[in-house]
């Protein structure tokens, strides 16, 4: 009997002063709950609402709680972990999103999917809705930069209409206090590899004052795309500069030479010898990074997992002695040629630059070889304590 009754449906609503929409947010709710025939409840995270939200919810028969903290994700941290239904659904408190649908997002969980995104894109945008600039612009950009870093195909990352099993929020370890929540859910469950689907909605001109700021609120999710993707904020520019840095200090360590009418001379070495300094260096970070991702955050990176499963300590340090003695014995071979000539005027500007950058390749890779061996202790470790394990089991037996 207790079974029968369980909750099924939990709809989460943050508020901050939405007095004169929630009422009608919460009817809609209700409406959508009893049209999928579960049982379930509503809650209303008031946000440090001054206005009269929290006593109107209540009136309209939401479950009431408070979260002192603001921010948009602070209000659904403390919403999910309220919510006691098997399915979650997310809405905002401003009128926007008619939870009188919630029934496809339920229907979608209930057949597979971890998380269900509403697509204002796909569906209806009325008018007045959504500014121009949010729409043609924002909007698109940062979802397709979502899709682009994180292999995932959503058409409307940020729609705050969306619904997500209570079983798969632990899995997430959702942080974030802001508006870059919305794409930290998305983002997380692509390297989780959960089952993200979409619902085409419509979008209604919001109630009341809204609470966006368009430039700082798209820098944070901006930011937090980057962060987390340390292939597109380190690797990629990273080996552009070190590929182009290479391709320029080989192609003019013999000496000035022409490319499509333009004379290079030592000068444009420098410039690859910059670009190849500090692509070297950061591509060693987006490597750090994502092994840190891998060993301590438990994230799933299939190449990063084939590189601390192959590669040892003693590789790194056998590439970086063999680019370090490339770079001294060219320094010494020029050395040599000058002692010869008893030490007079030496013309070999270039050679000498490709030697000393040779060098700090070298001392480079020596010591992020070294570095990352510290990052996998932990995981040696762990491996080390699994072969103990096995060998006292052993033992026993």
């Amino acid at each position: 009997m207790a079974e029968a009754h369980r909750l099924e449906i939990s709809v989460v609503i943050p508020c901050l002063n939405e007095e004169a929409a929630i009422a009608e947010v919460i009817g809609w709710a209700w409406e959508g709950i009893d049209a999928t025939g579960r049982m379930g409840e509503v809650i209303v995270v008031d946000n440090g609402s001054t206005d009269r939200s929290a006593e109107v919810a209540e009136s309209a028969g939401a479950r009431v709680v408070y979260e002192p903290q603001q921010g948009y994700g602070s209000a659904y941290l403390r919403g999910l972990a309220e919510a006691r239904g098997d399915y979650i659904v997310m809405a905002d408190g401003d009128g926007t999103y008619d939870l009188r649908e919630l029934g496809e997002f339920v229907d979608l969980l209930e057949a597979g999917d971890d998380l269900v995104i509403g697509s204002r894109f796909r569906g209806r945008i009325h008018r007045g809705a959504m500014p121009a600039a949010h729409r043609w612009i924002g909007n698109p950009l940062l979802t397709k930069i979502l899709n682009v870093f994180f292999g995932i195909k959503v058409s409307d990352a940020h729609c705050g209409l969306r619904a997500i099993r209570r079983s798969a929020v632990p899995l997430l370890e959702l942080q974030t206090t802001g508006m870059e929540f919305a794409s930290e859910m998305i983002l997380k469950a692509a390297k989780r590899n959960l089952r993200v689907g979409e619902v085409p909605i419509e979008y209604h001109p919001r109630v009341g004052e809204s609470k966006l700021n368009t430039f700082r609120d798209g820098w944070r999710h901006l930011r937090f795309m980057l962060l987390h993707s340390s292939t597109f904020l380190f690797l990629v520019p990273g080996l552009f500069l070190l590929v182009i840095g290479l391709i320029g200090m080989f192609a003019l360590a013999a000496g000035p030479i022409e490319v499509f009418g333009v004379h290079l001379y030592i000068h444009a070495m420098i410039a690859a010898s910059t670009a190849t300094l500090v692509g070297a260096q950061i591509v060693q970070l987006g490597v750090f990074a994502r092994s840190y991702a891998l060993l301590y955050l438990n994230e799933h990176d299939p190449l990063m997992e084939e590189l601390w499963s192959k590669v040892r300590l003693e590789h790194g340090l056998a590439l970086g002695a063999v680019v370090l003695i490339a770079g001294l014995g060219t320094l010494g071979g020029i050395f040599a040629h000058w002692a010869s000539g008893g030490f007079g005027a030496l013309h070999a500007e270039h050679e000498a630059l490709l030697g000393l950058t040779l060098v700090g390749l070298g001392v480079q890779v020596l010591f992020g070889s070294f570095f990352l061996s510290v990052l996998g202790l932990r995981k040696h470790l762990r491996f080390s304590d699994r072969a103990m394990t096995r060998q006292t089991d052993r033992a026993l037996v």
